[in-house]
């Protein structure tokens, strides 16, 4: 089977069975205990600093508008960063 026919019948499964696959396939690339370990620590020391105050929180909203404008651009298909052609 190809990647091309694979993507295929995924695409057919439903909105839950994709989500269920993307998460298990994300988790397969997640193996490193180690790196998941850090990323744990920081979101630990995030949520400490917000608690304590040294950290601001932002609205969601203002996030995602900040995301959308760093966000990679999609050109046929392919993201590249900004700037490369």
């Amino acid at each position: 089977m190809t990647i091309e026919q694979l993507e295929a019948e995924a695409l057919r499964l439903s909105d839950v069975e994709r989500a269920r696959l993307a998460q298990r396939l994300i988790a397969s690339l997640d193996a490193d205990e180690a790196l998941e370990n850090a990323w744990y620590d920081e979101a630990e020391r995030r949520l400490e600093a917000i608690a304590s105050g040294a950290l601001p929180e932002t609205p969601a909203d203002e996030v995602f508008t900040d995301q959308a404008r760093a966000a990679p651009l999609a050109v046929d298909g392919h993201v590249q960063c900004r700037g490369s052609r």
